[in-house]
């Protein structure tokens, strides 16, 4: 099984979505688009194939016998004979190759081995700081990568793309932060390139909670198609699933709530240089800055949500007034948006109903009725591994395209 070599017209990170505009005929006249039609997993023989796509049978063979090849599919059994030798069946094979899942926040990162299916094979989970630059922690990452294949057992000739989450604004297009407040000498670094030094493969880079907004849209929640993931925990942000489709805005800084203005905030100054931020009142920090101001030891997220754990009052009114500001900036999100479904992520939301208690309180009670009588307010039931499967199946849709999946064909013909 060869290597797959990334894409000559600069694929690699786009991860665009939408029409193949290959210059190939509409229809089934590649093996990219053949496979298409057996992306769902079901069994289908030659004849089935012939008679969907309107291809001869000589020429639907030739496409099985590519993708075969190519390990994208393989035999499933034989199908009820009608006369004779009975026919062989066909299916997606999505163990046949593996892609690399990267999640990094600001002070961790969790890696993962996917098959193309979504399914998480194996993962490292390790503490980092962001603040270390980009060539710092993108040589931890790909060490870890490679320790990460000799866990699974897997080689790395059989890696065919690359996804990664970033705590911070990502040109998608590109690939690199831009202007990330949390992330010193980040800024336009040129992520996939550098991570092709180590794996010739398409790299497909972009907001942390934007690739979580993914990852629990295709786990737990694939029929809704108007979605919100918050995620809050250093910083607050939202990943936007509207029609469907996941709005990064026009240059990638769509959903950044952490920086709208509360109520609350009053002269309280954030990070980013403003006063009255969400993200100066309710991400961890902030709320561990409010305890220690009231006599209760907290320095960090984790020390609120050791203290709310342990019943301290304290923290538990902290972070129920964190979830009355988050409220306040989701109201106008829920009137805007419509959303269906908004899922609370993040560290900061792993202590259970405290903090949605608090955002329901504020939504349910400033949203149009209209806007909120179908809406469910729900903790994230990918936790801590929506990243990693956000960025997977962002990765696993380039990679398994019509026209990517005839480069692979092409490569493995070569």
């Amino acid at each position: 099984m060869k290597p797959v070599q990334p894409l000559s017209r600069g694929a690699s990170s786009s991860g665009a979505q939408g029409p193949d505009f290959s210059g190939q005929p509409y229809g089934y006249s590649r093996a990219g688009d053949v496979f298409q039609l057996l992306r769902d997993g079901r069994a289908r023989t030659r004849a089935e194939l012939a008679e969907i796509t309107g291809l001869a049978r000589s020429t639907v063979a030739a496409r099985i016998d590519s993708l075969t090849a190519a390990g994208l599919i393989g035999p499933a059994g034989e199908a009820v004979s009608s006369g004779g030798r009975p026919p062989s069946r066909f299916a997606f094979q999505p163990s046949a190759r593996v892609i690399l899942a990267v999640d990094v926040g600001a002070t961790h990162v969790l890696i993962a081995l996917l098959d193309l299916r979504g399914t998480v094979l194996s993962e490292l989970r390790e503490t980092m700081d962001i603040a270390a630059g980009p060539t710092a922690v993108l040589d931890q990452v790909l060490e870890l990568c490679g320790q990460l294949f000799q866990q699974a057992g897997r080689h790395e000739r059989e890696l065919v793309g690359m996804g990664m989450g970033l705590p911070g604004p990502v040109e998608h297009s590109s690939g690199k932060p831009a202007s990330p407040p949390i992330m010193p000498g980040w800024d336009g670094f040129d992520v996939p390139a550098y991570v092709q030094k180590r794996f010739a493969v398409d790299v497909l880079v972009d907001n942390d909670v934007n690739i979580m907004a993914l990852g629990e849209r295709a786990s737990y929640w694939p029929d809704a198609e108007n979605l919100l993931f918050i995620k809050v925990a250093t910083g607050i942000g939202a990943g936007i699933i509207s029609g469907g489709l996941l709005q990064r805005g026009a240059d990638g800084t769509a959903g950044d709530i952490g920086h709208v203005r509360v109520p609350r905030g009053g002269e309280v100054m954030c990070r980013c240089g403003n006063f009255g931020c969400l993200e100066a009142m309710a991400s961890g920090p902030a709320v561990a800055a409010a305890l220690a101001a009231a006599g209760v030891p907290a320095v960090s997220g984790e020390d609120v949500l050791d203290l709310a754990r342990r019943g301290n009052l304290v923290a538990i009114s902290a972070m129920r007034q964190a979830g009355r500001d988050i409220g306040d900036v989701l109201a106008a999100c829920v009137n805007l948006l419509n959303p269906s479904v908004i899922v609370i992520g993040g560290g900061l939301a792993s202590a259970g109903e405290y903090l949605l208690a608090g955002v329901r309180e504020i939504v349910y009670q400033r949203s149009l009725p209209l806007a909120t009588a179908r809406l469910r307010i729900v903790q994230s039931m990918a936790a801590g591994h929506a990243g990693v499967l956000g960025a997977g199946h962002m990765v696993i849709d380039h990679v398994l395209s019509a026209s990517n999946v005839e480069h692979l064909v092409q490569v493995q013909q070569q």
